[in-house]
């Protein structure tokens, strides 16, 4: 008889449209795990924490949900607070596992973890799950090593097929038995105070899908889509998108469900639109593995930047020169979060206005926002930086000019304090070099 099958959780924080618990069915016995990394709350290579209060909150609450779900049909949500390598590892050996299901994840840090476990034990099944993206691989048009350089072709190529997201498949009624003996090693991530409008789980999630699809909201996504500060201008489920408690295939349902129901306009297809934006950086987080966090990005860019610890400061505590960006960091570092708008002027001001290496910023915001997913947030900033998936290079904003529009009355600024916080930039670096 096979032994259990240990199903490890990672960005697939859900039990609707899962298709690694669907693989998991047929198990006699069924363990349920997700690691907690001690690194995540230990300064990294940038002197940051990978995991930031607001997120950790979320996180806690999604792993929460999580759980009370799975009990709801016998089964629990095991803890375990040590590296994925050590942790596997020990489950594997005290269960007898035979088989690890697990989602497919970009990060190569977790492929690697999975080479790692596959070379410990050589006959252990191991199998790997679109979990966390609209098309499984082997629908995608061309090769992965033939992935598009930019996002406009691979819109293109996915377009004219036209491909389509498999059907979501609906959470199970019933779950294998549970391993008795196996307990969890860690209980709760400990959160600072933090003011958050978002409710982690899918449980959350289920609730903004009802909300955001029963309304008109929809119906004029692309008019509002470039607001800075509000609930209703975004739809606001990357949040639950970055952790797996909301899948991409369910919500591209919803949007087909309300374009045949409501209406389908141009709002509507620019929903999808930023769903096959999210998709394209899967793919190319799966395609260049660690060059994501290359500084001169997959194809070898050279960036002309470098790194000025009292900007980096600045920046990270919204003290610059330019008010819209102190608002937007201010907002960023009270909430976790920041609108799309605002993410591509802080990160221009980044680049750009104060010259820094853009793996910094990057960090920070895998640090600060609650919707940080690996592969759009690095692949977006690479992209910012012309070391990425844009042919035509540098994307830098005249904020000046950006204020006027997205923030014409000031609100936004105001509330956020941008121009009370302003200071000038430091004139000279860390070894007290004069700065441009």
């Amino acid at each position: 008889m096979p032994g259990p099958t240990l199903l490890w959780f990672t960005n697939n924080l859900r039990l609707d449209d899962n298709p690694a618990i669907e693989a998991a069915l047929d198990a006699e016995k069924l363990i349920c795990l997700f690691v907690v990394e001690p690194s995540w709350s230990r300064p990294n290579r940038y002197s940051l924490r990978s995991l930031g209060s607001h997120r950790r909150l979320f996180l806690q609450q999604t792993l929460d949900d999580l759980d009370n779900s799975l009990r709801q049909l016998g089964q629990r949500l095991i803890l375990r607070y040590d590296t994925p390598l050590e942790s596997l590892t020990s489950v594997v050996q005290q269960a007898g596992v035979s088989r690890i299901v697990t989602s497919q994840h970009p990060g190569s840090y977790e492929r690697q973890t999975l080479k790692a476990i596959a070379s410990r034990f050589p006959h252990l099944e191991i199998l790997e799950l679109p979990c966390h993206t609209l098309f499984a691989s082997e629908q995608l048009p061309f090769e992965l090593e033939k992935l598009p350089e930019s996002f406009s072709a691979f819109r293109r190529k996915v377009e004219k097929q036209p491909l389509l997201p498999r059907t979501a498949i609906e959470a199970p009624t019933q779950l294998p038995s549970l391993i008795s003996k196996l307990e969890s090693k860690v209980v709760e991530l400990p959160s600072r105070e933090t003011t958050q409008y978002f409710s982690g789980g899918e449980k959350g999630a289920r609730a903004q899908l009802d909300y955001y699809f029963s309304s008109s909201l929809p119906a004029s996504y692309k008019e509002t889509r470039n607001g800075l500060d509000g609930w209703d201008y975004s739809s606001k489920f990357s949040a639950w998108l970055a952790n797996g408690a909301l899948s991409p295939r369910r919500l591209w349902q919803r949007i087909d469900q309300y374009e045949a129901e409501v209406v389908a306009n141009e709002s509507t297809y620019w929903l999808k639109f930023e769903l096959l934006w999210r998709e394209y950086f899967q793919w190319y987080a799966h395609r260049y593995a660690s060059k994501l966090f290359n500084q001169r990005g997959p194809f070898d860019r050279s960036p002309l930047t470098t790194f000025y610890p009292e900007r980096f400061k600045a920046w990270c505590e919204g003290s610059t020169p330019y008010p819209i960006v102190n608002a937007a960091m201010r907002q960023l570092n009270a909430t976790g979060y920041m609108s799309n708008r605002a993410r591509q002027l802080v990160a221009s001001a980044f680049v750009h206005e104060l010259g820094l290496d853009w793996r910094y910023g990057a960090a920070y915001f895998e640090q600060q926002l609650i919707d940080y997913d690996v592969a759009s947030n690095w692949g977006n900033w690479q992209y910012l930086a012309g070391v990425g998936a844009d042919p035509r290079g540098h994307r830098r904003f005249d904020l000046e000019k950006q204020a006027s529009i997205y923030d014409a009355d000031g609100s936004f600024t105001a509330t956020w304090q941008g121009r009370e916080h302003c200071h000038p930039l430091p004139n000279q670096d860390y070894y007290d070099w004069p700065v441009a």
